[in-house]
């Protein structure tokens, strides 16, 4: 099988790129989430509490909203449901450090589209973006959801990985990693790259823990395959298809 790379493209109805405002009180998370979505292709605006994101919605008129539960003005509920009421149709992915049942019911009741869950991995993220962003009408290509290296397949909304045709069983960190490699395949990726797409700010500079997942990877992606997985000393890791 041929590896594609990059993903299909998502347009407005005009042509022109997605629109997400992201809203987090911290600058770390809005510059790592804005460099990742304008790696995407998309345009990407910020803000850091709730008055200037409604202000900036105004004005941008995003597709998407990525937007922190706890702000310093207001929670994300109320902006919520603000942004609904002069705008249906946005989609909206709650960035929150609540995690119960009730958290859950209470965003998805007033309103959010979807809810990810601190720490979280950049790929998710854009993963969960994408899906909303197809479903409210963004066009790309109908297999937009398979990504295909060599002989190995990744199905991203099923989240099932095949190998030349067996399914692999992965952990969800193991399937975040895999997906970041398999979005850059022939690309060396550096050990700190990594970290910032896969774990975001949840490890900090423990390049340890690449190391760890990349070997649980191997065990089940190459054992007793030709590997797809190799380090180059000194800068990182790389997937490739398999040697003929």
């Amino acid at each position: 099988m041929e590896e594609r790379h990059p993903l299909p493209a998502l347009h407005r109805p005009d042509g022109s790129p997605p629109r997400v405002l992201v809203v987090d009180d911290e600058p770390d998370v809005t510059d790592v989430l804005s460099g990742a979505l304008t790696d995407e292709g998309w345009q990407v605006r910020t803000a850091a509490d709730g008055t200037s994101a409604l202000a900036t919605a105004r004005d941008f008129r995003p597709d998407a909203v990525v937007l922190d539960w706890m702000l310093p003005d207001a929670d994300g509920l109320h902006v919520l449901r603000e942004l609904r009421r002069e705008a249906r149709r946005v989609c909206v992915l709650f960035l929150t450090a609540r995690d119960t049942v009730e958290d859950r019911i209470a965003g998805i009741t007033a309103g959010g589209d979807d809810y990810v869950t601190k720490p979280y991995s950049l790929e998710e993220v854009l993963a969960r973006l994408r899906g909303l962003l197809r479903r409210a009408g963004m066009t790309a290509e109908t297999d937009a959801n398979l990504l295909v290296v060599g002989g190995l397949t990744m199905d991203e909304e099923a989240r099932e990985v095949r190998r030349s045709g067996t399914v692999i069983e992965l952990s969800p960190t193991e399937f975040e990693l895999l997906r970041f490699l398999m979005r850059n395949p022939r690309r060396v990726l550096s050990k700190t790259r990594i970290l910032d797409r896969v774990w975001a700010y949840d490890f900090g500079g423990r390049a340890h823990i690449v190391e760890l997942y990349i070997s649980y990877l191997r065990k089940k992606i190459d054992a007793g395959r030709p590997p797809m997985i190799h380090t180059v000393r000194g800068v990182g890791y790389v997937l490739k298809p398999e040697a003929p």
